[in-house]
């Protein structure tokens, strides 16, 4: 019983997300009863054009309550009762919304380039909800906008995990266009680099791109990079020889995090390295410890590969020993899975997300879109950011391209509205 306990909760659950497992359950019921699968051996033509036509009105009903439901909860969180709402009740662990979501339109759009309704085999699946729900988080903002500001997760977002972005990435042009409109642009990534010149590497094709743009100075300075999560922070600079020059914590630091301690960071790391080398050694990992200022993780050594469960069981261990500690109570902290290694960092994207928002004026979480690959509940450093603004989960840098390409068709069509 223990063992099948471990197997379905500890290890299962953290790697789903509630709000789209509950919403994709829903459209289970319309697909069984509505899809024809039988229609396959009938001649086709009306009968297939029906049975896609009654799907997509179901569907949509489905995700038009779920709208209703999650205003409702919006409702709730104005008055400071979230926990009061019926979707609370459906879906503990919920956070707060920041604005509504347009699900029922952002259905029909994907539906129209998913084809969601015409399958008879294959139900809605977690991508098909992932991605109705970024595009009704689209919709939103551009309705409500201006967009304010659009923070980005470096691997896996804009380029391939441990790749760079090079000028011949197609993204380059779709952020350009965000900063010609008046979105302010953070990258906000893990890699904590106390040099700009670590960042020019690894963004030099973006950097380079701004650098030779026609956008007035004033537009240039609309980027930053946060790195370490929330530790250090750099601004466009055409002036430097990197491109980039590094602000000084006590000009963007919040209130809160002028409270966290250097001994508490001491403390804190010195718990995740023994909890961290204790796993390497009980694992027999192939790994190095990389203690640095405000991190602390494991890497693979020359040639070594750490398989999936290895990683998430690393990350797991850590984060409990943490969340167990007293200095885990008091300092915030991000413990994550990256892919070949893990990382404990001082603080977590919330914090660098809310930061940029400070450096640009206050921009509030209703107009601030953050983009990222790793929204699951434990091991992925984006999932905090949900706590700072709206937030959009992609799967690879090409869904990155396909996000912001709608954020400028969207935008287009509401001018047009607008005119």
């Amino acid at each position: 019983m223990t063992t099948r306990y471990r197997v379905e909760y500890a290890l299962k659950t953290h790697r789903r997300d509630q709000l789209i497992e509950w919403i994709k359950g829903l459209l289970a019921v319309p697909f069984v009863l509505h899809s024809q699968p039988t229609a396959v051996f009938e001649p086709q033509g009306q009968s297939v054009e029906k049975q896609a036509s009654v799907a997509q009105r179901r569907y949509a009903e489905i995700f038009r309550d779920v709208e209703e439901i999650i205003n409702d909860h919006i409702e709730h969180q104005k008055v400071g009762k979230p926990e009061r709402s019926k979707l609370k009740l459906l879906v503990p662990s919920v956070a707060n919304f920041f604005t509504s979501l347009a699900l029922h339109d952002a259905f029909i759009w994907q539906d129209q380039r998913r084809f969601i309704s015409n399958r008879r085999f294959v139900p809605p699946s977690f991508n098909d909800v992932r991605l109705v729900l970024n595009t009704a988080q689209v919709m939103s903002l551009v309705r409500t906008g201006p967009l304010g500001l659009v923070t980005f997760d470096g691997d896996v977002t804009l380029y391939d995990d441990g790749q760079c972005l090079t000028q011949d990435n197609p993204v380059i042009g779709k952020i350009l266009r965000l900063m010609h409109r008046g979105s302010k642009i953070g990258i906000v990534t893990a890699a904590g680099y106390t040099e700009a010149k670590r960042y020019y590497e690894r963004l030099f094709g973006l950097l380079t791109a701004i650098q030779e743009s026609q956008m007035s100075l004033e537009a240039k300075q609309s980027l930053i990079v946060m790195g370490g999560e929330s530790n250090y922070c750099f601004q466009f600079d055409a002036n430097s020889p990197d491109l980039l020059r590094l602000i000084p914590r006590d000009e963007w630091l919040l209130k809160e995090m002028m409270l966290w301690t250097e001994d508490d960071i001491t403390e804190l790391l010195d718990i995740a390295e023994a909890s961290l080398r204790d796993t390497v050694k009980n694992m027999r990992m192939e790994a190095t410890v990389v203690r640095k200022d405000r991190a602390v993780g494991i890497i693979p050594k020359h040639g070594q590969k750490f398989c999936r469960e290895t990683l998430e069981e690393t990350v797991l261990i850590v984060q409990k020993i943490l969340d167990m500690s007293e200095v885990g109570q008091r300092l915030p902290f991000c413990a994550f899975n990256g892919g070949n290694d893990v990382f404990v960092d001082i603080g977590d994207k919330s914090w660098g997300v809310l930061a940029c928002q400070r450096i640009f004026g206050g921009i509030e979480g209703g107009k601030t879109l953050h983009v990222g690959d790793q929204f699951l509940s434990a091991g992925a450093n984006d999932f905090k950011a949900r706590l700072a603004c709206t937030t959009a989960w992609i799967a690879n840098p090409l869904e990155t391209c396909q996000l912001l390409d709608e954020i400028a068709e969207l935008d287009e069509m509401q001018q047009r509205k607008t005119r």
